[in-house]
C-alpha cells in the first residue's frame, strides 16, 4: 500500500460570503500547493463559515461551490473535500462533499447537529455513515460535533484506516478538540486527521485552528495552533499495520449496532 499525501488547509473564512471565500481559497491554494498531493481537506462550511442562515446560503447539488471543488480537484489532480450548506427536497444539510478530479463525488451529511448553536433547528441530520477509499486507504468521514460521539465513530473490525474530521471548533473548547482527537486515534487504532478553521466568525466566536494528524499510537504527525496554514504531509500504511499487529486491541472490541 502506498503512503498517502494529505494537504490540510486551516483557513480563515469570510463570514457568509461565498464568492469571496472561493476566490481567496483558490488564490491561497495556487500559492501554497507546491507538491503532488492525493487529498486537499477544507474546513466545515468552508464557503460561508459555520452559519445558521441556511435559506440564504444553501446551494443545490452541482451548484457554484461544487463546480469550484471539481475545478480545484482537476487542477491539482486529487480529491478535494469540505462541507457546505445543501438544500435538497426542501431540507437543509451540512454536507461534506468528497470530490474527485473527474467530477464523480460522494457525500456525508453531518449526523450530530450542534444543538447549543441551534444547528438542529436549521438543518436535518444525516443517518448514513460513509467510508471512502483513496489509493487503497479506507477513510471514515465526519464533521465537527461528531467527534464527541465515539460510538458513532467506532472502528469495528478494522473497517477504516483513517478518521477524517472537518470542523469549525471554537477556541474556548480547544482542549476538548485536542483530547478527543487523540482518544479517537488510540481507541480506533487509526490515523485521525482533524482540520479546523481560524479567525472570528460573524458571531464573534474565535477559532484557533489546532488542526492535526495523530497516528494510531497517539503520536503527532502534524499539529498547527493559531494562524492560517496550508501544509502537506504523508502518512504511512506500514506503520498502521505494524501497530495493529503489535497491539491487536480491535479484535477484543465489543460488537454492536446503532439504533
Amino acid at each position: 500500500m502506498e503512503n498517502l499525501k494529505v494537504t490540510v488547509f486551516q483557513a480563515y473564512l469570510f463570514w457568509e460570503n461565498i464568492e469571496k471565500n472561493l476566490l481567496n481559497l483558490a488564490l491561497r491554494l495556487s500559492m501554497g500547493v507546491r507538491e503532488k498531493t492525493d487529498l486537499i481537506v477544507l474546513p466545515e462550511m468552508f464557503n460561508s463559515g459555520f452559519s445558521m442562515n441556511a435559506e440564504a446560503l444553501a446551494e443545490e447539488m452541482g451548484g457554484v461551490t461544487m463546480q469550484w471543488m471539481q475545478k480545484m480537484a482537476g487542477l491539482y489532480n486529487c480529491v478535494v473535500t469540505g462541507s457546505l450548506i445543501i438544500k435538497e427536497n426542501g431540507k437543509y444539510y451540512n454536507r461534506l462533499i468528497w470530490m474527485h478530479p473527474d467530477g464523480e463525488h460522494q457525500h456525508y451529511d453531518k449526523h450530530h447537529l450542534f444543538g447549543l448553536g441551534d444547528e438542529d433547528k436549521n438543518f436535518t441530520a444525516g443517518t448514513e455513515k460513509l467510508i471512502v477509499t483513496l489509493k487503497g486507504w479506507k477513510i471514515r468521514l465526519g464533521i465537527c460535533y461528531d467527534l464527541r460521539f465515539p460510538v458513532w465513530l467506532r472502528n469495528q473490525k478494522e473497517e477504516y484506516d483513517i478518521l477524517l474530521l472537518i470542523a469549525s471548533w471554537p477556541d474556548k473548547r480547544s482542549l476538548h478538540w485536542k483530547a478527543l482527537i487523540t482518544a479517537r486515534a488510540i481507541e480506533n487504532q487509526s490515523y485521525v486527521i482533524g482540520v479546523n478553521r481560524v479567525g472570528h466568525d460573524g458571531n464573534q466566536v474565535y477559532h484557533s485552528g489546532h488542526s492535526m494528524c495523530i497516528d494510531p499510537y497517539g503520536n503527532t504527525v502534524y499539529y498547527k495552533p493559531e494562524d492560517e496554514d496550508l501544509y502537506t504531509f504523508s502518512i504511512n500504511y506500514e506503520e498502521l499495520v505494524k501497530i495493529r499487529r503489535q497491539f491487536p486491541f480491535l479484535r477484543d472490541a465489543d460488537q454492536f449496532t446503532i439504533q
